[in-house]
């Protein structure tokens, strides 16, 4: 597969993992809950962000350390 193909696929991963973050967020009752999964999805919005000026700058994208885990 093409860096940029990996990278597509990365953004659809983050992107899903955020949606998952926001469902439980609609769940979340108590204020540690609610300041994790806000947490998780900027963390996932800055990578899909790195990901994105990437692409468009044309430079290949290296791959962080972050890799987000199943909602």
């Amino acid at each position: 597969m093409s860096d940029r193909h990996n990278t597509l696929l990365w953004m659809k991963d983050l992107i899903e993992h955020m949606r998952h973050c926001q469902e439980q967020l609609q769940w979340a009752s108590d204020g540690p809950s609610e300041s994790f999964l806000t947490e998780a999805m900027l963390v996932d919005l800055t990578e899909c962000r790195t990901l994105c000026e990437r692409l468009r700058s044309g430079r290949s994208p290296k791959p962080s350390a972050y890799h987000p885990s199943p909602a």
